[in-house]
């Protein structure tokens, strides 16, 4: 098994990425300047728990409310994006990194625990990256239950420290 990179640190600016979505367009952070970007990384199309928190940042109206980007990434082929995306309306681009090389970089790929059984592969985390490029929060290990309504209010509590 390998160790993951470090994960980015929150004040630090977040690694630079160009992945490609499910119609093959290449989606950048600078893409997205001037907005917050929900970051999500998550194991698997259409298995149980991504499809569940897939759907919580389709449906979250604070996210919706705070004008937030929301990019789905994981390791599965823009075919598979593509049928999961259509299967649940999502209205954000699902990105492929292909060979995980982006995942591995920011410790989203690596050893991981599940049910007692050591494996090696695609942790599920979340980023929330400020308009300005910086790691706002960082969620290392994301229980999937309420984890939308979590990033919402850290966009409002971000938001408040910085016009205080």
């Amino acid at each position: 098994m390998t160790d993951p990179s470090t994960p980015p640190q929150a004040g630090q600016p977040f690694p630079a990425f160009a992945l490609p979505d499910a119609q093959g367009h290449l989606h950048t952070l600078a893409d997205y300047a001037g907005k917050y970007v929900v970051l999500y990384v998550y194991p698997k199309d259409d298995t149980p728990g991504c499809t569940k928190e897939a759907c919580d940042f389709r449906d979250s109206a604070g996210l919706k409310a705070h004008g937030a980007a929301i990019l789905g990434v994981s390791a599965d082929d823009a075919g598979s994006h593509a049928r999961f995306a259509e299967r649940y309306s999502l209205p954000f681009p699902l990105l492929t990194d292909d060979g995980a090389a982006f995942l591995r970089q920011v410790g989203s790929y690596g050893t991981k625990n599940m049910y007692g059984k050591v494996t090696e592969g695609i942790k599920r985390q979340t980023f929330l990256i400020a308009p300005d490029g910086t790691l706002v929060k960082a969620w290392l290990a994301v229980k999937v239950e309420g984890h939308a309504d979590q990033v919402a209010a850290a966009i409002e509590k971000h938001r408040a420290q910085e016009n205080a």
